[in-house]
């Protein structure tokens, strides 16, 4: 009498019932196409799929379980250090094909809503400061990973999700099964995973050039070589300990609103004098991200990325100025511009276009209308006529996340390591990102 094979087991914080639903006993590779869900995916080592689950999508990588709990685990930790990153759900093993062959454990994440891989960003239609955005956004990612002590040993664009913000780029982890968190990185394990990124860019982008998605024009290794750049500028502006005469004390409250300027919130700095006092030394000890992000959120209680908060926030002031309030509480003002202004804007979106688009970018694209219109029409264009015109010749322009993918959930069997299915130019701006 043969074994009975391991039970199922499904480790998760929070279980959803409806993953019992899902086919486990097949390899993943092998899913049927009615639990699929058709969206954009980079390469990865590892077999992955996007499936429907309880009306949402959840990324499912077939992996080792060792590894897979491994990664669960790191994925937690990040997600409470508030690092921007994939939702854990849970490890799916014990899993067994019908014949009794043992399949590999599974990784469950949230799909992250409104994000796209780098490689359904690049295609013939690329705009020159794509690239460069994408690099700026990937470069505070490492600085936020490294400053919280995180190595991540793999960086590398197809190992990063990218959402629209404002007019640049948020970008988030997707795979650490490589990293490992430490109290505090060492120069040279910092220096290891910048050089690991530059070299990982530089070859990504040239394999682009070579499945004819990115232009020959484009110099992949100048690209890589920029990450290198703004990392090490950003890590000198948040980390770098400054020193200045006695009599230049303003320059402690330059460095804070510097720091802020780059969307960091400054928790403690560490201050000291010479034994004359003639020089003051000052280092911040404690640099947290989404300065502009928080205020808003405590203002309003709306959560957004850093630079479409920090457009928002410039309304916000620009609603106070016009409104003659500025002596006024400023949490009254802004739960005033949010019901006055803010959300009868973005509820005037029609529902079959509200999944184009974050809220937050739909409000920001609005105000970039604004200014074509009345810079057009030469007068200060009402809100209302801007949300007619942009609902009306704008938004029924912009690709779904499955418009951008362009192939059906049947498609979605190839290799994992083959090239992604090509994006039509006029379906994919390169500088657009769409979810």
């Amino acid at each position: 009498m043969s074994p009975t094979p391991p039970r199922l087991q499904i480790t998760a914080a929070t279980t959803d019932p409806a993953l019992l639903d899902l086919p486990w006993h097949v390899p993943l590779e092998q899913w049927p196409s009615e639990v699929l869900a058709a969206l954009p995916r980079g390469i990865s080592r590892h077999i992955v799929r996007f499936a429907r689950l309880s009306g949402g999508v959840v990324a499912i990588k077939e992996i080792g379980e060792t590894v897979a709990y491994r990664e669960y685990e790191l994925l937690r930790q990040l997600r409470k250090l508030e690092i921007p990153g994939v939702e854990p759900l849970g490890v799916v093993t014990g899993r067994h094909a019908p014949d009794g062959e043992p399949l590999e454990a599974c990784l469950l994440t949230r799909h992250l809503s409104f994000s796209l891989p780098y490689r359904a960003l690049f295609s013939q239609s690329l705009q020159p400061d794509t690239a460069t955005r994408l690099i700026d956004a990937l470069a505070v990612l490492l600085v936020r990973l490294h400053l919280v002590g995180f190595y991540w040993g793999d960086v590398s664009l197809s190992n990063t999700l990218f959402r629209r913000d404002a007019e640049t780029f948020a970008a988030y982890l997707v795979d650490a099964e490589t990293g490992d968190l430490h109290d505090k990185l060492s120069p040279g394990q910092r220096s290891y995973d910048l050089e690991v990124a530059r070299v990982n860019i530089i070859g990504e982008l040239m394999d682009l050039q070579a499945g004819a998605f990115l232009s020959e024009d484009v110099d992949a290794v100048e690209i890589g070589d920029a990450i290198v750049v703004r990392y090490q500028e950003l890590w000198r502006a948040l980390t770098e300990r400054e020193s200045f005469s006695y009599g230049d004390r303003w320059r402690v409250q330059q460095r804070i609103d510097r720091l802020n300027d780059l969307g960091f919130d400054v928790g403690e700095l560490d201050i000291t004098t010479d034994i004359d006092g003639t020089t003051v030394r000052i280092q911040p000890k404690v640099v947290d991200a989404g300065h502009h992000s928080r205020r808003l959120m405590r203002l309003t209680g709306l959560d957004v990325q850093e630079n479409q908060a920090r457009r928002l926030l410039n309304d916000l002031d620009e609603y106070r100025a016009a409104t003659d309030r500025q002596m006024e509480d400023e949490s009254f003002v802004a739960h005033d511009w949010l019901t006055d202004v803010f959300e009868p804007a973005v509820r005037k979106v029609p529902r079959e276009f509200r999944k184009k688009l974050e809220p937050a970018q739909v409000y920001h694209e609005l105000l970039d209308h604004r200014w074509f219109l009345s810079q057009q029409q030469n007068r200060d264009v009402p809100m209302k006529e801007v949300v007619k015109s942009y609902v009306k010749t704008v938004l029924p322009t912009r690709p779904d996340e499955q418009a951008v993918l362009g192939v059906s959930a049947e498609d979605l069997r190839e290799t994992e390591t083959g090239s992604m299915p090509r994006v039509h130019p006029d379906e994919v701006d390169g500088d657009m990102l769409i979810g």
